[in-house]
């Protein structure tokens, strides 16, 4: 079964039909509709997290961020593990759904965490190990269900369904506050169970790749000898740089958060924002990658969120600039989740693509795990402002000189 990304059509009478374009494989729908159901799980407490941690437990900017960056980081610990056993075993599906499952669970461990900040972040790398262990295989399914020219458009297609999950995400956490009377347990609750659904939605629909493989081609060895592609080297090495100059997404709403003085009540809402134009602009990125190049789109979303910081730390605070500022953070997405992993994966042998798609994600996540941990410290030493500004001028350098290097040839 197959979803038609676009339909063709006769130009006249007695003309040949043009070729139908390209389409996504049902197995990429499935594990987008998989993707949807666990952001909804998971954007729930993404929501309201950072508001409860700042606001509610009192935590400082240097603290948060030590604790964003151990929610980024934690996952670069097991992405090339999880990866490799992936390939290794040949069993994509299975690790994939070990890491869903490992993520619902810890939903649970945040009710059982209270107010302690060291339980809080030890069920956060848990949460975010599942996170890391799920994502190459599912990344390299996406990869393996779909033709060389059709990877942006697959991955385009997934993120769009993922997001359409990250969109109700904040609505639904919201929607149980408020009927909960703003019991925070009562919302982690209710992410477990839909992260439940998801875990069982994987298993009945999701079709996996077992194949025959070379365990011998499958080494450590052969993992880590991908560094040694040129090609992908630079990859991996470019999308690390600019990982470690972007501001995390949770540092960004707090930005908003501050200088417009949003009440703490529609704070779950800023991500809506980032959202709203991530699921507009997903697929139709993810099609201009695949004709025009999905570097230099990739680039360009890096250059949505410079764009976005200058105006979070402008002299002007008019109320359009925040919608603006959310709405290029959505660009940057939509510009840059799926499109790298769409680069990086027609440099991967077939055999290792999880591994190296694992490889990449590694690479970023320890590079955000740092920004996070450098733009909270910058916060607290320097103010607001001055620290955005000079996250800004060091993403505008990183992206402009890999503009120069095209680590991904035509």
């Amino acid at each position: 079964m197959y979803i038609a990304a676009s339909r063709t059509s006769d130009l006249a009478a007695g003309t040949d039909r043009k070729p139908a374009l390209k389409r996504v494989s049902a197995n990429v729908v499935a594990l987008g509709v998989v993707s949807l159901v666990t952001d909804v799980s998971s954007e729930m407490v993404t929501a309201v997290l950072p508001l409860y941690l700042v606001l509610g437990l009192g935590l400082n900017p240097l603290q948060f961020g030590l604790l964003d960056g151990l929610y980024a980081g934690a996952t670069a610990v097991v992405r090339v593990l999880g990866g490799h056993l992936a390939d290794r075993w040949r069993r994509l599906k299975a690790v994939a759904g070990f890491g869903y499952g490992l993520s619902a669970v810890c939903k649970l461990g945040l009710i059982a965490a209270g107010s302690s900040v060291a339980a809080i972040g030890v069920v956060l790398a848990a949460d975010r190990t599942g996170k890391g262990v799920r994502t190459a295989p599912r990344d390299a399914l996406i990869s393996l269900s779909s033709t060389p020219d059709t990877l942006g458009r697959s991955f385009g297609v997934h993120r769009a369904l993922d997001t359409v999950g990250a969109f109700l995400g904040p609505l639904v956490a919201m929607a149980v506050l408020a009927l909960s009377l703003g019991s925070y347990p009562s919302v982690f609750f209710t992410s477990f169970c839909v992260a439940a659904i998801a875990v069982l939605l994987l298993a009945l629909f999701v079709r996996d790749h077992p194949g025959s493989v070379d365990r011998a081609a499958v080494s450590a060895r052969a993992a880590f000898g991908l560094l040694k592609r040129s090609d992908f080297r630079r990859v991996t090495i470019w999308a690390a740089l600019l990982g470690l100059v972007t501001v995390g997404d949770s540092f960004v709403y707090l930005v908003l958060q501050r200088r417009w003085e949003i009440a703490a009540t529609f704070f779950p809402l800023l991500p809506l924002g980032t959202a709203g134009v991530y699921l507009v602009l997903a697929v139709p990125l993810g099609r201009l990658a695949d004709r025009v190049g999905r570097w230099p789109v990739f680039l360009g979303g890096h250059v949505a969120l410079c764009l976005a910081l200058v105006l979070l730390c402008g002299p002007q605070a008019g109320i359009w600039l925040a919608v603006v500022a959310l709405g290029l953070h959505g660009v940057f997405y939509a510009a840059t989740d799926g499109v790298l992993m769409a680069a990086a994966g027609p440099l991967i042998p077939r055999d290792l693509r999880a591994t190296g798609m694992a490889v990449v994600q590694t690479g970023q996540a320890v590079a955000r795990m740092l920004s996070s941990v450098l733009f909270g410290l910058a916060w607290t030493l320097w103010d607001l402002r001055p620290a955005v500004l000079v996250a800004a001028v060091c993403l505008a350098a990183v992206a402009l000189a890999a503009a120069l290097a095209k680590p991904v040839r035509p």
